[in-house]
């Protein structure tokens, strides 16, 4: 099933993710907060700011990672409960205290994080990218050419661990880099002269050169791959990876990529 361009896409995730809602346990306690429903609800959080991820837009929480997620809510037989929008590096201890449910944030699964959460099978594979200034004076080919330079990247993301190994290598001094708490305010900086490279998810870094007056001077091999995260005692994991396999199957994840991506 394609959706109609006509169609608003929250309404066609809506449609699609029902197909599988019939397989809802029965009798769910934690029905929302108006009594309106005896649908247990997942409160699902985000860092927007890494578009085509999740970013704002006209206001609105936008991105394949927000679609991914309810329809994968949905379809699981839950409800999807307010989205809660934090720093990226808030979101593990926001989890963990109770104050989300599921966290959708390209979030790179690694042996740090899984001592905190639980993770979901993963659902996106990347690898990290430098990124400049269309009109830079710097065209570095690999990490080497950035010696001297000032690089940045989002505070707790396996981007700044790219940006720390290069300061632990010599590459970089500690004074030359900077963090930032979203990746659009590094692309300002970067637009601006104030830092000469950022390094950033691939195919964040594809949709800010799609758009903005920087480009990709090169890839970092690193072979991430991104998965939902969600508390380590909450059996719903089972439920939420079931969903999302059913969409990868179906073509609903498809539709979504090609959505977002393509």
């Amino acid at each position: 099933m394609t959706p109609d361009a006509n169609i608003d896409r929250r309404s066609y995730l809506k449609a699609v993710g029902a197909v599988g809602a019939a397989g809802a346990l029965a009798g769910c306690t934690g029905g929302d907060s108006d009594g309106g429903s005896d649908t247990e609800v997942i409160n699902p959080g985000t860092a927007p700011g890494f578009p085509p991820f999740e970013y704002t837009e006209d206001g609105e929480l936008v991105g394949f990672d927000v679609d991914l997620a309810e329809a994968a809510i949905e379809r699981a037989g839950y409800e999807v409960g307010e989205w809660t929008e934090i720093e990226f590096d808030s979101l593990i201890p926001s989890l963990t205290q109770g104050n989300i449910d599921l966290i959708a944030a390209a979030m790179t699964i690694d042996e740090e994080r899984k001592q905190q959460i639980a993770f979901t099978d993963p659902y996106y594979e990347s690898d990290q990218a430098v990124l400049v200034a269309e009109d830079s004076d710097l065209s570095p080919e690999s990490t080497g050419d950035l010696s001297g330079a000032v690089v940045g990247a989002q505070s707790g993301t396996t981007g700044q661990d790219e940006l720390e190994a290069l300061v632990d290598e010599g590459t970089i001094s500690a004074d030359n880099t900077r963090q930032y708490d979203n990746y659009t305010l590094g692309v300002q900086d970067l637009e601006n002269g104030n830092v000469d490279a950022l390094i950033i998810d691939i195919p964040v870094a594809e949709n800010f050169a799609d758009g903005r007056a920087v480009t990709v001077a090169f890839t970092i091999e690193t072979g991430e791959v991104y998965g939902m995260g969600m508390r380590q005692d909450d059996d719903r994991l089972a439920d939420i990876n079931n969903a999302l396999a059913e969409m990868q199957e179906d073509g609903t994840y498809d539709d979504l990529v090609t959505e977002w991506f393509e």
